[in-house]
């Protein structure tokens, strides 16, 4: 029981402990990293350098921090180490060597937390001298020695490098501080050797000094290879020649040796054998060169000798008559040598050969008849074994001309430059051309490359002229015609006249309306009507007339305005005719009839003033008078006055109006419209005679009547009126 209450009390104590140490405040902040080389930078061989890693590492708690040192080299890691110290990391390089040198960072790391200091580059000034050493300084010819090179006390990965005075013998690559190498020298007598090592140290090497010198020296041995050659003077192409390699050994072990005979610029061996090896060949020239060589273990030696080959006959050289030469023509193909050694051999005994695509044709003269094509041409002079080649031959045979075709090479325009153009298909280079107007040579040109052509410039001043022209090709003795090219100039037009019918002061509504434009020049021409103010033209046409005309079949107001009219041909050149003002008058029939209604609104007035003149003077008869006659009041007594007036009697009207009855006023009365005029005549004379009552006059009679249907008579409604007398 006692047990369990102490476990219990433990792990309690335990508890309360962890839960005191996890509320404690474990933030901290790296604030710095600072690395040092002591004690320089730059420091010679041999020097013990330091490196200091110093950190700055604020926090807010007492709690140790577990702290990651690292140092790197060029970005290699050289140093790591771990502490919850805060005193400085150190790492030593003691007896500091060229290989330290470099550039040096370190950096920190706490829970995850990095920084890293500037980088700092550690320089150690001075290489360890080199030393040489041989196993044998006394050499046969043949032996190999063992060279060793050490960098002593140097670390790193080095390049060591051997020497025969100014020729390199060999190079090791190491990362140990000696290299050893096995020499072979293949010349007689002393050699000097020295050896120097480089230090890898990114990004260049550092070179020490070089070693000490040793001599060594090769002994040669009583062995060599001999070359013999027959004939080895006077020899001349086609002659045989004998050839032997063999080794005189002077007693030695002849087991191992091997002998080689070789000729200059053939990849193959002649022969080979064990002592001595033969060979046997046609001399050709003009030199020969052969070697013979004997290999015993790592010993090899050589002999060279050179043979000079007379020419027996000069390479052969083909040639072509004639120099020029059309396609398909005949041609003759000469093969010659032209040097031959006659102390060796006749001409009749050379023989010629003419290859041609892969044909053969054999001629003892060396003479050849072909066809002319496109192809190359090589001969062959052969003799006493000896085949010779000429160079290649490419035969370029002229391809005639064919027919030039003529042709414009832009529109013919009066006095205007224009050019004809002549040109052939196929025909070989340089082309001679020439133009021709009737039968007269006016122009020649040449043409030397293909994309050339002959352009012929031309200028017609006469609109009447009728240009016939022809073109010839030539290109050697071939010469063909074109056919014939018959050019007339384009006149360009002249400035258009717009013609208005019917006349301009004769147009009214409802005429027809002919807009005639015309102009000088070579049709077809396109026309195009105007009119001011609007965008697009009223008609276009185009027609083999140089006059066209633009109809409005019924005009009217609207079409009064400005016209003009444009032109243009093949000249392209667009001409404009002057505006031309049109007004549009009224109809007749409108003026005819406004003339009418005007007449008539006169003729009305002119009525309606009269009447009412009239009205005027009309004179009211009393209602009581008994008679219907009135006598006029006499003149003004004028004695002029009458003197002047007329003959015919002066007529007047007077309205009698009779007064009604009392039994017609009894009776339904309706109002007359009869009227009756009486004739009242003034007599200038005096009264006529027969009747006793003065001048006449009529009077109009107007009398209420009764209604219809009552025939009583009224003996006293109407005054009996006498009859006028004649």
């Amino acid at each position: 029981m006692g047990l369990l209450l102490l476990l219990a009390s433990t792990l309690l104590c335990g508890c309360i402990q962890s839960g005191i140490v996890a509320n404690e405040d474990t933030s901290f902040k790296i604030s710095s990293v600072t690395l040092t080389i002591e004690p320089a930078e730059e420091v010679p061989r041999n020097t013990n350098v330091t490196l200091r890693c110093q950190t700055k590492v604020l926090t807010s708690g007492n709690l140790a921090l577990t702290r990651k040192y690292t140092i790197f080299k060029e970005n290699r890691i050289v140093h790591t180490k771990m502490t919850e110290s805060s005193d400085d990391v150190l790492y030593l390089l003691p007896e500091a060597r060229v290989s330290n040198n470099g550039k040096y960072v370190c950096q920190i790391t706490i829970e995850g937390e990095t920084l890293s200091s500037q980088p700092k580059k550690l320089k150690v000034m001075g290489l360890s001298k080199p030393t040489l050493h041989l196993n044998r300084t006394y050499l046969t010819e043949g032996d190999m020695v063992t060279a060793t090179c050490s960098a002593p006390g140097e670390t790193g990965v080095f390049g060591f490098y051997f020497y025969d005075d100014s020729v390199e013998l060999g190079d090791v690559q190491t990362d140990s501080n000696r290299a050893q190498s096995m020499l072979h020298f293949t010349n007689l007598g002393p050699h000097r050797l020295h050896c120097f090592y480089t230090v890898d140290n990114m990004p260049v090497d550092v070179k020490s000094e070089e070693s000490n010198e040793v001599i060594v020296t090769v002994r040669g041995l009583s062995i060599k290879p001999v070359l013999e050659i027959s004939p080895e003077n006077n020899v001349y192409e086609g002659d045989p020649l004998n050839i032997s390699c063999r080794v005189e050994t002077s007693g030695l072990n002849s087991e191992n040796i091997e002998v080689y005979l070789s000729q200059d610029g053939n990849s193959r061996w002649l022969s080979m054998g064990k002592t001595n090896t033969k060979h046997r060949m046609t001399a050709t020239g003009p030199q020969l060169t052969f070697e013979c060589m004997m290999t015993m273990e790592h010993l090899k030696k050589s002999e060279r000798r050179n043979v000079t080959v007379i020419e027996l006959f000069s390479a052969p050289i083909l040639t072509m008559s004639p120099a020029e030469v059309f396609q398909d023509e005949p041609m003759t193909l000469t093969c010659r040598s032209e040097k031959v050694a006659l102390e060796k051999l006749n001409r009749d005994e050379l023989s010629y050969y003419l290859s041609s695509n892969q044909n053969f044709a054999s001629n003892g003269s060396g003479v050849f008849k072909v066809k002319a094509l496109k192809t190359d041409h090589t001969c062959i002079a052969q003799a006493k074994g000896i085949r010779k080649t000429s160079k290649a031959l490419t035969v370029h045979p002229k391809v005639a001309v064919s027919v030039p075709k003529i042709s414009l090479q832009e529109k013919p325009i009066l006095e205007q430059p224009f050019h004809v153009l002549c040109q052939s298909a196929v025909g070989s280079l340089p082309i001679t051309y020439i133009l021709y107007s009737n039968s007269t040579k006016l122009k020649e040109t040449v043409v030397h490359l293909s994309n050339q052509t002959a352009l012929f410039t031309v200028v017609i001043y006469n609109a009447k002229e009728l240009g016939s022209y022809k073109c010839e090709a030539r290109n050697g003795g071939k010469r063909m015609q074109s056919e014939e090219l018959v050019i007339s100039a384009i006149v360009p037009l002249s400035r258009p006249t717009l013609t208005v019918l019917p006349d301009l002061s004769d147009i009214s509504e409802g005429d027809q309306l002919n807009l005639i434009c015309a102009v000088n020049g070579t049709p077809p021409v396109t026309f195009r009507w105007y009119r001011e103010g609007d965008k697009h033209p009223l008609r276009i046409t185009t027609s083999a007339e140089t006059f066209k005309d633009y109809e409005v079949a019924v005009v009217s107001k609207q079409h009064s305005g400005l016209y003009y009219c444009e032109a243009e041909n093949r000249a392209s050149i667009m001409v404009r005719s002057n505006p031309v003002d049109i007004d549009v008058r009224m109809a007749l029939w409108k003026k005819a009839m406004i003339g009418g209604i005007v007449f008539l609104f006169i003729l009305l007035v002119v009525t309606a003033g009269c009447v009412l003149h009239y009205k005027s003077k009309r004179v009211r008869v009393n209602r009581s008078a008994v008679s219907v006659w009135t006598e006029r009041k006499p003149e003004a007594d004028n004695e002029e006055d009458h003197s002047t007036v007329s003959n015919e009697p002066d007529v007047e009207y007077t309205e009698v109006v009779h007064p009604r009855s009392a039994e017609a006023a009894r009776a339904p009365l309706r109002r007359g419209t009869d009227t009756v005029y009486s004739e009242l005549q003034n007599s200038t004379h005096g009264p006529p005679e027969g009747h006793d009552y003065g001048s006449v006059e009529y009077a109009e009679l107007n009398g209420e009547q009764p209604e219809t249907g009552q025939n009583h008579s009224d003996p006293n409604r109407y005054s009996d009126l006498p009859e006028p007398v004649d």
